[in-house]
């Protein structure tokens, strides 16, 4: 077998990811048929190349295993969505938010709200699927455009994600540059501050809208809610709930087992006359609404195990993709030279962030978009006399946000799939996502909190 080279692992990697974008975006094809011809392609180079299927077969393995638990908290949110919809646990907090929220300020309240509640439970997605989805079904009925209610809910769950102590990905971030966590998330703040002001400052000129619904259709929209779904202080307790988990470390499945256990009692109680088989089919297929109103069952008409399929099927083959990309040392021969190479402080962490991106946008995985640009720069970071804490930045700022606005990627396939808006859509309005990795590299050039090895100590 011959050495692969440099120029050939980017020429195969830039073949990959034109046919799925051109496909994607161009000519408007799902995700999991590019994807399909993508692995061929691949599978096909590999035999070329003399690996055997063995070795083929092991990197789709690896790459779908690293998946496993992650889809399986996806059934589990698929499930929790219509359960708490049957419940009344999210028509309650639509109706709390119709009657406490301005219009004129909705937008930059929903990214500042799903930022406090994101920061709590440390968890982009949870946030998203329950908080979030709630204020999608309101913004909805406002008037104002689901992209732009989507791209506030999601940069404001990306913020919480990001900055929060609970947070795998930021924990992650923290362990593989070998920093203290405190010391990481206090550090995150010369680029994370800026772009939640100028975030804030986005989303309340967009939030503008003049065709708003007005209060008496609001109020119309509250009454339908109030009169078909069962709005009371009770759904405050799965929330609850779902906080104390988080601040406890509980894991994620545990949590949503007991949460939609929570919820289908909570049901029972509300709906005495319920049947098994009813909460069965709420679980399977998802919770139908039948209010006669076209927005309100547009709008809490979702959720089930059966809403998720889609999304599982799309990550597989990304996962897969990725898995073959590794085990055949692809992304590996592109980097080794990169991360080797004598770099200034500015092009150094350029060249992290568009590496983090990169692999974000070849594996689909977060994850792997910390690790193994992480692991690839830490000796160049160290040589070049700056503290870990400007790697775990950069990892941070553009590895783990921009998952969420890949079409392909884990947490942009989830989103999607639970706001039930394309990743395209919201990906214009996700302005925190956007500028946490543009404002990284600008404070790279310009020297703003990088931190040397001797003032690593914040």
């Amino acid at each position: 077998m011959k050495k692969l080279s440099i120029r050939e692992s980017l020429a195969l990697l830039l073949l990959l990811l034109i046919m799925i974008g051109v496909s994607i975006i161009k000519f408007k094809l799902d995700p999991q048929t590019p994807l399909l011809l993508a692995i061929t392609l691949l599978i096909v180079w590999g035999r070329f190349r003399r690996h055997s299927w063995e070795e083929i077969h092991n990197g789709i393995q690896k790459g779908v295993k690293t998946g496993i638990i992650p889809m399986i908290i996806f059934i589990l949110i698929g499930a929790l969505i219509s359960v708490w919809i049957a419940s009344g646990i999210i028509p309650s907090m639509m109706v709390v938010g119709f009657k406490l929220l301005n219009p004129s300020f909705f937008i930059p309240s929903v990214f500042l709200i799903c930022a406090v509640v994101g920061t709590s439970i440390g968890s982009a997605l949870t946030t998203v699927s329950t908080i979030g989805l709630a204020f999608l079904g309101m913004g909805t009925a406002m008037g104002f455009e689901p992209g732009l209610i989507a791209g506030a809910i999601v940069s404001g769950s990306v913020f919480g994600d990001k900055m929060s102590p609970l947070s795998d990905s930021t924990n992650l971030a923290a362990a593989i540059a070998e920093v203290d966590l405190f010391k990481h998330i206090k550090n995150l703040m010369w680029t994370t501050i800026p772009s939640l002001i100028l975030s804030t400052l986005l989303f309340l000129f967009f939030g503008m809208n003049n065709e708003l619904a007005t209060t008496n259709q609001v109020v119309g929209l509250t009454k339908v809610i109030e009169s078909n779904f069962q709005v009371n202080w009770l759904a405050a307790i799965p929330i609850i709930f779902i906080l104390i988990s988080s601040w406890k470390r509980i894991p994620a499945i545990p949590t949503l087992l007991i949460n939609i256990g929570l919820s289908i009692g909570l049901l029972k109680f509300n709906s005495p006359s319920v049947k098994l088989t009813e909460i069965s089919s709420y679980i399977q297929e998802g919770y139908v609404s039948t209010t006669g109103n076209e927005i309100i069952d547009a709008l809490l008409s979702r959720g089930g195990v059966q809403s998720m399929m889609w999304s599982i099927s799309l990550i597989i083959l990304a996962l897969a993709l990725g898995g073959l990309l590794m085990e055949f040392k692809i992304i590996d021969t592109v980097m080794s030279p990169i991360s080797d190479a004598s770099l200034s402080i500015g092009n150094l962490i350029l060249v992290t962030a568009l590496s983090a991106i990169g692999v974000n946008a070849l594996v689909g995985e977060q994850y792997l978009a910390i690790v193994l640009p992480g692991n690839a720069f830490k000796k160049t970071y160290k040589q070049s006399d700056l503290s870990p804490l400007a790697l775990s930045r950069v990892l941070e700022d553009a590895g783990a946000v921009i998952n969420s606005l890949i079409p392909w990627g884990v947490s942009g396939v989830f989103i999607s799939t639970a706001l039930g808006v394309p990743t395209l859509t919201y990906l214009p309005f996700a302005f925190f996502c956007l500028l946490s990795p543009i404002l990284t590299v600008i404070s790279g050039y310009a020297n703003i909190g990088i931190k040397k090895l001797e003032s690593s100590t914040l």
